[in-house]
C-alpha cells in the first residue's frame, strides 16, 4: 500500500498494545510488535488480548533486556513511529523485585532509544510514562509538577522519561512521552485491583467465589477507559514539535467508589463479601493522584470521554460474560494463584 506508514509497538501483547494496534490498523498503518519468542510459540494464551489481529500484524521476538535483539528488529522493520509501552509495570512486584524492574523498565527504553537514534533516527518515538511518577506530590497534577515517585517502578518511569527528554534535546529526535494515570478496559490483567473487584463480583454473582479481599480500599485514582489512552499516545506522535504531556480524566474515585460500584450494578453488596488483608498494602503508599489534562485539551485535542460507571459497567459486564462460560476449578486455580504469589498481588497504579 502506497505511502503506508509503518509503526513499532513494544507490549503489544499488552491492554494498551491491543487497543493501540486496533486504533493504527483502522487508520491504515502497517502494524508491527515485539513480543518474547514465548509468547509466539504459545499465541494462545500470551496472545490473548492480540488473538483476533494475528493476521493483520507483524510480530517480532526480541526481549527489553537484549539491545542486539532491539536492534536487530528495529533495522527490519524502519518504523516511522516507535511506541514503547512495554515494561514490569506492576507496582506491587516492583516492591519484591526492584533489580528486574529497573533492568527492564530503564535499560529496555535506554536500548531502545539508542536502537532508534543510530537506526531510524527519523522515526517518532512515545514513551509511556505514568502518574507513578508523580507519587507523593499534592494533587492535581500537571507538566510541571516535581516528581515524587514512591515505588521502584515510579522511579524507573522517571529514568525513562529523563531518557527521553534526554534523546530529545541532544539528539533531536521527535521524543514524546505521556504521563497517562490509571486506564482500565475488559483487557486489563488480572493483578490491577480494577479487574480484581469486576472479575470477583462477577464470580460472587455467578456463585464461584465467596470474598474479595483488598488492602487499602481508601486511596484514590484517576481511571479512564485505555481505548481512549491510546488516540492520545497516537495524537502526540502527529505533532510537528515532540512535548510531554499528562493524560487524565480529572476526576478521582477511590477503590471503595470502584467496588461499591461495580457490586452494585450486579446488584451485590460488597460488605457481605469485602475481607481486608494487609498483604496487599503498599510499603510506601500513593494517596491520591488526580490530573490536569489542560495541555492536552490545549495542544492534542484530546479529552477522556468515558464516565467513571460506564467503565465500570464495561468491565463488570465483560466478565460476567467471561466467567459464565468458565469452569468453576479453572477459576479456584487462577484466584489461588493470584492470592499466593509475590509479586501477583492487586496494585492499584500502571502508568
Amino acid at each position: 500500500m502506497a505511502n503506508q506508514k509503518r509503526a513499532l509497538i513494544t507490549g503489544i501483547s499488552g491492554q494498551d498494545g491491543s487497543y493501540l494496534s486496533e486504533l493504527l490498523l483502522e487508520k491504515g498503518y502497517e502494524v508491527h510488535g515485539i513480543v518474547r519468542r514465548v509468547a509466539i510459540e504459545d499465541p494462545q494464551h500470551r496472545l490473548s488480548r492480540i488473538h483476533h489481529l494475528l493476521g493483520r500484524i507483524h510480530l517480532h521476538a526480541a526481549s527489553l533486556e537484549s539491545y542486539p535483539s532491539l536492534m536487530k528488529v528495529v533495522a527490519a522493520v524502519q518504523p516511522e513511529e516507535v511506541y514503547h509501552l512495554a515494561a514490569q509495570s506492576y507496582v506491587g512486584y516492583s516492591f519484591e523485585d526492584e533489580f528486574s524492574t529497573f533492568e527492564t523498565n530503564v535499560n529496555g527504553t535506554h536500548y531502545l532509544l539508542s536502537a532508534c537514534r543510530d537506526v531510524v533516527p527519523h522515526a517518532r518515538f512515545y514513551f509511556a510514562g505514568s502518574s507513578e511518577m508523580f507519587g507523593s506530590a499534592p494533587a492535581p497534577q500537571n507538566e510541571q509538577t516535581a516528581f515524587r515517585p514512591r515505588s521502584a517502578y515510579g522511579i524507573s518511569k522517571v529514568a525513562g522519561y529523563h531518557l527521553t527528554r534526554n534523546y530529545r534535546e541532544a539528539y533531536k529526535l521527535h521524543a514524546s512521552c505521556g504521563m497517562l494515570y490509571n486506564h482500565e478496559s475488559p483487557r486489563r490483567g488480572m493483578e490491577f485491583v480494577t479487574r480484581k473487584i469486576t472479575s470477583l463480583a462477577a464470580q460472587i454473582k455467578l456463585g464461584l467465589a465467596t470474598e474479595i479481599r483488598l488492602g487499602n480500599p481508601e486511596a484514590k485514582r484517576d481511571w479512564g477507559h485505555a481505548r481512549e489512552y491510546v488516540e492520545a499516545m497516537w495524537r502526540m506522535l502527529q505533532q510537528e514539535t515532540p512535548d510531554d504531556y499528562v493524560i487524565a480524566t480529572g476526576e478521582t474515585h477511590s477503590v471503595r467508589e470502584f467496588l461499591e460500584c461495580a457490586f452494585g450494578l450486579l446488584d451485590l453488596d460488597p460488605y457481605k463479601y469485602l475481607v481486608l488483608d494487609e498483604r496487599f498494602i503498599r510499603p510506601a503508599e500513593v494517596d491520591v493522584l488526580l490530573g490536569d489534562t489542560s495541555k492536552a485539551r490545549q495542544h492534542l485535542g484530546w479529552s477522556s470521554q468515558t464516565a467513571f460507571r460506564d467503565l465500570v459497567r464495561d468491565m463488570v459486564e465483560s466478565d460476567l460474560k467471561l466467567y459464565s462460560h468458565c469452569e468453576t476449578r479453572e477459576i479456584q486455580a487462577a484466584t489461588a494463584v493470584r492470592e499466593t504469589l509475590p509479586g501477583l498481588q492487586p496494585v492499584i497504579a500502571k502508568r
